[in-house]
């Protein structure tokens, strides 16, 4: 019989999720000014630390802004971004993956070509600092998974599309997830390095910043489906063991 597997949560993975579900439900309402880090992380009994990350999170989702000096306020937003959970295990489960990786291609290369076409020279400056982020992560496991997710993030935000950005955002719960399984995998696949990882963002960086359509939609997709190839090794290894 085959179980699922348990993965433990991070503390600010649970903060993240406790306000979550406040705004899903309304007791955080669009326009709310959320309490100071300090009054949060005593209302939680967690570090400032866990409240930081949970807020950059949900800032990464589109739930909240942080303006400065103001304060973190509740953002306006359609019911239906909120009907995906926002975590999931269903990273064990090869065909739930799989299926997982097929909606990446489709979005994503899409939205690395509209990013080429409509990017903006701000827009250079965030996928930029995301990747040179993902340059010094050699070691430090959650700044990779957090520069990983912020690059992909940066690229919907530069496709200046706002229905597509949603429509990720939609999903970034399980591309989230996802990606920091992926990059876990990446990292110790005998086949490749995080330096591999590293040029293959940076080859669809170059593309967008060269306004090349076509070679950011085919250098997005060569990364994706070497993620995929991950994978599929990944599978075939641990069924192996089994």
């Amino acid at each position: 019989m085959r179980y699922k597997q348990i993965k433990p949560k991070k503390i600010y993975e649970e903060v993240t999720e406790a306000l979550y579900e406040m705004i899903r439900t309304g007791r955080l309402k669009p326009g709310d000014r959320l309490e100071s880090v300090q009054q949060l992380a005593e209302n939680f009994n967690v570090g400032r630390s866990a409240i930081r990350e949970a807020l950059t999170a949900l800032s990464a989702m589109g739930l909240i802004e942080i303006k400065q000096g103001e304060g973190t306020f509740v953002k306006a937003f359609e019911a239906t971004q909120l009907t995906f959970p926002l975590s999931t295990a269903i990273l064990m489960n090869k065909e739930d993956v799989l299926h997982l990786l097929e909606v990446r291609k489709i979005l994503e290369t899409g939205t690395a070509a509209l990013a080429a076409k409509n990017r903006t020279e701000d827009d250079l400056i965030a996928i930029l600092t995301s990747l040179n982020e993902m340059k010094v992560a050699t070691g430090n496991e959650e700044l990779g998974e957090k520069s990983d997710f912020l690059f992909h993030l940066a690229l919907a935000n530069a496709s200046h599309n706002p229905l597509l950005a949603n429509l990720l955002t939609y999903v970034s719960g399980l591309m989230v997830e996802t990606m920091k399984e992926t990059r876990k995998l990446w990292l110790f696949s005998k086949q490749t390095t995080i330096q591999q990882l590293y040029e293959e963002h940076d080859h669809i960086y170059s593309a967008i910043k060269n306004r090349d359509e076509e070679s950011a939609r085919e250098a997005m997709l060569s990364h994706l489906c070497n993620v995929e190839k991950i994978l599929e090794r990944y599978f075939e290894e641990t069924n192996k063991n089994k």
